[in-house]
Parts: structure tokens; sequence; C-alpha cells
């Protein structure tokens, strides 16, 4: 038999020769190259995919964590083990490039990089100096922060597993934030033609809290000037969005546009900043699976001194326990990243679920259920979307193949659909969808009260209190009567009316849409009549009768 033992020459010419196609591989395609000598590395890095962040390996990445004064409190990184004790699975980390504060060096940044990676944090890193300027000098100084990172390109290069870049903290305070958009679009640009692969974090104007709707209104062209399409919003939510509608309105106009965005800055202690309302925060973050990261976490006295020195975690007021502790608080909701060996390891995504069926459907609420989908270790839960034109809203969520969807409008069509999740993250596609119409508010849910104000020849001022005694708010209603004299509407406010001879119909303004149950409101109006000026008899909300009276 002849002998397959190499000789010590031909085995040398073997490694040389692997290794040339080794280096001629890495040239074509350093990814696969690195797989190669890796093969365990997440080549891609934390990235955005279909408006969520996700893992290099597709797992979705929500942040759940606090922030680190790390440039005024630069020997305190050992807070950052406090914080994961506390169940966090991001930091983000202050940093000086030296506009304001002496700059943090490059090698400050890697010990940062490295401790947050020691603890299994991935780390959001933001320049601070950048904070409130107006239109001359934010300009200027998100230019100068892009240099600062791009300085730092030796420190950060393979580091997409594990590190978020915000390129700088509130660039505008109240000096003509519309400017804001061409400044970020060229600091994003700059990064990406410096070969930044990263996900790039941009905070809104106005301090961060776009109260003039300016980073809401531009981030759609934002988000495309950025060709690899790695970018992530932040909205620093203090005392402008301060309602449950107004945080749910906000957040939400970015998701159903599947435009990437989490809250990065809330909260302080004792509500210092008017911060009327961070549950809710919390609340919609977790339902529209968002990241939130609060400033101020031990919430004991200083709101800087708070998030690195002296951490007791049996001294925590109130506003402490509720962000690590509370019905959505870190430790209730954070996922560790897989990068750090969070969760199974698992990346097969669940079956698509069974298209939904509807049932019990009210004026308010439907009960939609599917076939279960399956699962290589175990389905988690569902997540129910509405879906109109290009853009899905989440509604509700679900541990079983079955919920109800509440909170609709009368005599409204709908369309739903269920995407299934696993305890790893992983989202399956979507189920087909199911049309739902809403039902007519049921009669004997409302009363009407009309009155004639004032009045004189050939004219008169009238008024119709429309009360909801139903057990469920009413939104988008529309009110019907009739006139028996010939009598029109010329000018209404509360309401904007349409007039088919005597038929009147009355559509809300935004003021009064939504009718909560047990409440009321008022439409008044101008009409012309002739010699006889007969109330209407009857009434209908949404084509039910209502009581007159």
């Amino acid at each position: 038999m002849r002998s397959t033992r190499k000789s010590p020459l031909s085995a040398l010419l073997a490694r040389l020769a692997a290794l040339v196609a080794l280096v001629v591989l890495g040239a074509l395609c350093p990814s696969a190259a690195q797989a190669a000598e890796e093969p365990g590395t997440q080549a891609t890095g934390l990235h955005i995919s279909d408006g969520r962040l996700v893992e290099g390996n597709g797992n979705d990445f929500v942040m759940r964590g606090v922030n680190h004064a790390h440039t005024w409190y630069p020997n305190e990184l050992g807070s950052l083990a406090d914080i994961k004790a506390q169940g966090a699975n991001t930091v983000r980390v202050v940093l000086a490039d030296g506009h304001r504060w002496t700059a943090n060096t490059a090698s400050d940044v890697a010990k940062v990089i490295a401790q947050c990676k020691a603890n299994r944090l991935i780390c959001v890193l933001e320049v601070h100096d950048t904070t409130g300027y107006g239109e001359e000098s934010a300009a200027g100084t998100l230019d100068q922060a892009a240099d600062y990172w791009i300085g730092l390109k030796d420190v950060l290069a393979g580091q997409e597993n594990y590190i978020i870049i915000n390129i700088g903290n509130e660039p505008w305070g109240n000096t003509d934030p519309a400017g804001w958009t061409a400044p970020t679009i060229a600091a994003i640009q700059k990064l990406r033609n410096a070969g930044f692969e990263h996900t790039i974090m941009v905070d809104a104007p106005n301090w961060g809290q776009d109260w003039q709707g300016v980073m809401r209104a531009n981030a759609q062209s934002v988000y495309a000037a950025d060709t690899t399409g790695n970018l992530i919003f932040s909205i620093h939510m203090y005392s402008v969005f301060d309602t449950a509608a107004e945080i749910t309105d906000y957040l939400n106009a970015f998701v159903s546009a599947k435009l990437p965005i989490l809250i990065g800055e809330f909260g302080g202690p004792a509500d210092q900043w008017g911060d009327p309302d961070e549950d809710t925060m919390m609340a919609t973050a977790e339902q529209l699976d968002i990241g939130y990261l609060a400033w101020s976490w031990s919430g004991n006295t200083d709101p800087i001194l708070d998030l690195v020195l002296n951490f007791d975690p049996a001294q925590m007021t109130s506003w402490g326990q509720r962000i690590f502790n509370g019905a959505n608080g870190i430790a209730q909701t954070a996922k560790e990243a897989t990068v750090f060996g969070g969760g199974s390891g698992d990346t097969q995504a669940p079956t698509a679920p069974g298209t939904p069926t509807a049932s019990a459907v009210t004026a308010t609420s439907a009960n939609l259920s599917w076939t279960a989908s399956t699962d290589n270790v175990g389905v988690a839960g569902y997540d129910v979307v509405r879906v109109g034109g290009g853009t899905e809203t989440k509604v509700a969520a679900s541990t079983a193949n079955s919920v109800t969807v509440t909170g609709l409008t009368a005599n409204t069509a709908y369309s739903f659909a269920v995407y299934a999740r696993d305890a790893a993250g992983n989202r399956s596609a979507r189920s087909a969808t199911v049309s739902v119409t809403t039902a007519d508010t049921p009669a004997g849910s409302c009363s009407v009260g009309y009155r004639v104000v004032g009045e004189w020849q050939g004219g008169f001022q009238g008024e119709i209190a429309l009360r909801n005694t139903g057990t469920s708010a009413v939104s988008g209603w529309k009110l019907a009567f009739t006139f028996a004299n010939g009598q029109t509407v010329s000018n209404m406010w509360g309401g904007t009316p349409a007039q088919s001879g005597g038929s009147v119909t009355v559509t809300p303004a935004s003021y009064t849409n939504t009718i909560p149950a047990g409440g009321s409101v008022t439409v008044g109006f101008i009409g012309s009549k002739g010699t006889t000026n007969t109330a209407p008899t009857a009434f209908t909300l949404n084509g039910a009768a209502c009581v007159n009276g």
C-alpha cells in the first residue's frame, strides 16, 4: 500500500498554500476570512432590521439600562457591576471630545469598552460636549464630535457587536432646532465615509426632547440618508411628554413607520424635572419592544452622583425601585445580549402563526385567535399588530394563541396579523391578516340634550350636549338628526356638519373626538330658520338610537 504520510517539505508547502488562500479570502471577503479564523464570531454586529435593533445573529435586542457619567467620574467604572447586578443589559456612557470638558483618550475609551464587556453590558458611547447649542455652534460641535469618533476608529473597530455610537448628546437647545436635520445627516455620512459600520444613535433637538416635532417630521429623510440603514433615533422624555396619550403617540409614530427609536434619557429623583409618568414610558416601551435608558438610576439625592457613587440597592428611593424592579422595570424586562452568552444561543425563529379569526366583535373590542406556532425550543408569546398600508402597529401581546384587542372605534374596519417570538428573541414571519369591522355603538348608550340658546329673525343659535352612557369610550363618532322645518346649519364648533335636505350628520372636532364612558361633549352651531323652529326629536350615534333628553 502506498503511504499517505506527507514529507516535511510537502506539509510546509500545504500550510503555505492554506495561508495564501486565507489571505486571498480575507482580501475578497473579510467577513468570511474572519469567520474561518473565528467560527463563533458574529461578523455583522448590532444592526437595524425591519425597524428593530438586532444582534449579529439576527436576534432582537431591546436596550434596558441606565446612564453612567464617566467623563466626570473616570475612576468609578466599578459601578458598572452594580448596574449589571440590577439586571441591566445596556449602559450609556458619557464621554467628552474636548470641546467643553477634557477629552477622554483612546486608552480610556478602550478601558470603558473592556469594562462594559467584562460586565456583559452593551455599551452606548456618547459625546456630551454637544449639549444644548444653537444652530451655528451646534453644527460645528456635531462635526467635531464626528472627528472625535474618527480619531478613536482603531479602538472602536471590531467592536460592532458590543458598542453603539451616540454621535452627540442633545445637540440643539432652543435656537432654531429646525436646523438639526442637515448637520445630523452630515455627521452620519462623515462617519460612514470613514468606514464606520456601527449602529449610530442620534439625539433629538430641543435638549433631546423634540417639543417642536423636528425629529419626528424629518426622521424619514435622515434615516434614508444613511446608506447602511444602521441608525436609531433617541428621544429624551422629561417634562415635554407628560401624559400617556402624548408618550404613546410620539413613540408609536416611529414604530408604525418602522423607524428605529428608543428613550435615551428619562427619569430623575423625586420627579425633579417634572416627570409625571415614567411608568407609562416604561410600559409603552415594553409594549412596543423599544429600548429605554434611565438617566438617574439609584434615585437617592443627586442626579449625577446617583449614577456612579455609593450605590446601595437597599437605599433606593421609589424611583430607583421602579426603574429596576417595577412591573416594566429593568429586572423584569431586560434580556442579556446573546453575544455574551445570554439566552440559549437559539437562532431558529418560530413558524408563522395561523391566520387569525375574529369573534365577539363589539363597537370597541374583538377577540382574535389563531393556530399556535411551533418552535425548536418553545414559543414564548405572540404580538398582535394592526396593519394599514405599509405600516403596522403593535396593539396587544399574549402568551396564549388568543387575545382580546380593545380600544377600537365603532363602525370601523381594521386588519390584524400576528407574530410569534421565542425566549431568545427570534421572531416569526407575520401571519396572514384578518379583517374586522367593529359594531355600531349599542342602542341606549347615549343621550342627547338639544336646546336653542337664542333666536332672531331668520336665524338662531343651537347647542347639542352628547353624553356617552355606555361603559366604554367612544371615538370617531357620528351623530345624526333631522330638522323638520327646513332649518340649515351655517357654522359649527365642536364638530363638522354635513347636511342633505333636513338630514344633518355631525363628526367630531379633534378636541371632541373621544367621549369617555360617562362623559360628554358639547357642539354649538349657528343656523337659519323660517317662522317655525321645531327641535329634532330623534338622534342616532354611529347608527344607534340615543335617548332624547
